[in-house]
Formats: C-alpha cells, sequence, structure tokens
C-alpha cells in the first residue's frame, strides 16, 4: 500500500504496539465520556475528499467511544459558487455577506440541502447514522435581523438583507437525536418571528449551541495551524484577558474576528475548553481530542 500524505500506512506497526497506542487514548475517553463536544466543519477538511472521510471516521468513532458529537457546518465557498453558477456577485459589508431575497434561497439550498446532505452522507457512510438539521427544525434556531453598525462610525447602520442575529436556541430537538445515538449536522439557518430565513455566521451558531448545550469543549476547524502572534508563531493557550489585548493591537483581525469573538463568549458561558484547529491535518479531531498533543489553539476563560 503507497502512503499518500493524507493516508499514512500502519501495515509495519505490531499488533501489541497498536494496542499500546489505543490504550493512551483510554484517558480521554474516560474523561470525555456522556460529554458533548460541538464541531465547527469547514475550511479545507470540508472540500478535500481526504480529508472529508477523515472527519467523517473521527466522528464516528468519538460517538461509539461515548461522546456526543455536535456538527455544525459552514459553506462560504459552496454558496459562491452557486450564486457564480446563477451570474450573481456576492457582495460582503464588514465581512458579512449582504443576503437578499434570492440569495437567501440560494444559501437554503446550498447549507440545508446540498451540503448538509453530503456530510449526512458521510458520517453514514463511515459507520454512524447522522440527522441534518436547520434551525427551523423543532425550533432549534430563532433569530432577529442583525444590526449592523458601521466600525467607524457608531450612529450609522448597514443593511445586510436576510442575515439574522441569534435570540435563543431550544437545544430540545439535539438532545433528543443524541440521547437515540444519533449525530446531529446542523446548518446555521433560523428563522424569526413572522417564519422568515436568517443566514447566519456557522461560528457564531456554533458558539452559542456548545453554551447550551453545556458543551465540554467546542472545536473549531479552520484553514490555518490556530491563533498566531505577530511574528507568525502559534500561540497554543489563551486566556480572555489576552484575548483582548490581540483584538486592541490588531494581531486579530477580518475573518478571525467573529471566530474568536465567539469561542470567547462560550469560553466564559461554561463551555471548559475552545479549541481553534487545523483542519488540514488528517484525523485532527482525534489528535486534538484522544491525544495530549496541542494541535492549534485553546482558549480558556481566565
Amino acid at each position: 500500500m503507497t502512503s499518500t500524505p493524507t493516508h499514512v500506512s500502519v501495515d509495519h506497526i505490531l499488533p501489541r504496539e497498536k494496542a499500546e497506542i489505543l490504550s493512551q487514548a483510554l484517558p480521554y475517553i474516560r474523561k470525555y465520556h456522556g460529554k458533548t463536544l460541538v464541531i465547527k466543519y469547514g475550511g479545507n477538511a470540508m472540500t478535500d475528499p481526504a480529508l472529508q472521510q477523515d472527519f467523517a471516521e473521527d466522528i464516528v468513532l468519538l460517538k461509539l467511544v461515548g461522546m456526543n458529537p455536535v456538527v455544525v457546518h459552514g459553506g462560504g465557498p459552496q454558496i459562491d459558487e452557486a450564486l457564480n453558477r446563477l451570474g450573481k456577485k456576492g457582495t460582503f459589508i464588514q465581512g458579512m455577506r449582504v443576503t437578499d431575497e434570492e440569495t437567501m434561497e440560494v444559501v437554503e439550498w446550498v447549507l440545508g440541502g446540498e451540503v448538509q446532505q453530503d456530510i449526512v452522507g458521510l458520517i453514514n457512510a463511515a459507520g454512524g447514522k447522522a440527522v441534518g438539521l436547520t434551525g427551523r427544525d423543532g425550533g432549534l434556531i430563532r433569530a432577529k435581523k442583525l444590526k449592523m453598525v458601521d466600525k467607524d462610525d457608531p450612529s450609522k447602520e448597514h443593511d445586510v438583507g436576510q442575515v439574522g442575529d441569534i435570540d435563543s436556541i431550544d437545544p430540545s430537538v439535539v438532545k433528543a437525536l443524541q440521547d437515540d445515538a444519533f449525530i446531529p449536522v446542523i446548518s446555521p439557518i433560523g428563522f424569526g418571528e413572522h417564519n422568515e430565513s436568517y443566514n447566519i455566521n456557522a461560528d457564531v451558531v456554533a458558539a452559542k449551541l456548545a453554551t447550551v448545550l453545556k458543551a465540554e469543549k467546542l472545536l473549531m476547524l479552520t484553514n490555518i495551524t490556530g491563533v498566531l502572534d505577530k511574528s507568525g508563531q502559534l500561540l497554543t493557550d489563551l486566556t480572555a484577558r489576552r484575548i483582548d489585548e490581540l483584538f486592541a493591537d490588531g494581531t486579530i483581525s477580518g475573518g478571525m474576528l467573529p471566530k474568536i469573538a465567539g469561542a470567547l463568549d462560550a469560553a466564559k458561558s461554561g463551555v471548559n475548553a475552545v479549541h481553534i484547529i487545523d483542519g488540514r491535518v488528517p484525523h485532527v479531531l482525534l489528535l486534538e481530542i484522544l491525544t495530549d498533543q496541542a494541535f492549534g489553539t485553546m482558549i480558556r476563560s481566565h
């Protein structure tokens, strides 16, 4: 069997060594047994076929050893691709996609249809029992229109259309599925008081859901090694105060802002650990959860 960069051959490892490797995961399996893990799935891990396979296998294995993984997925590139096919150009204000009615329809069928069902299929093919949900299912995510204040002029507000801010999350449908050996896969679409749809940032949904479910961990898969300092060094362990400093001096900016802000909120609200990890690493979920090796940045509340 030839070894590819994404799949390493383990044929040369003796059965006894394999048993030793597995037994080293025991303390972590014991520690997280019965605990909820919210996983934000995005980036390369979502588009590279070998990494998709690894992700699905990791999720199934975590479920089989008694943990409760809940997947929240993004889909920015897939939405852009679908809009391009319709000849529509995506516009962004302060990192948020402006979502008119037609764009919202595309977001719904791409996220709640295509992307979600691909993930459900991958997990099921790997031996799990995944169920796809949007924020409408079981009244899961109630939302309202996002009020976006201009970052330079607080008196000015931008209209970004059907972009949502979470009002409340009712996790009862997720809990019911978890208790019955299913793996929930959630699309970040919420609904308003008049049944209108809202496109919500997936990082924000994952962070809020982790808080409401009192998750043990929130794991956010990204296309970077983690949070880097000004000189490009990985910061493996961050406290709330240190993050405020990194916001202030501009080290954390752009697309990382909502990710880190959500992670910080979750850490402050009782999620024991928030990990921003490199989704380009094969089997990164197992490495992060079942070994003591740090694969990214961990955020603690204090």
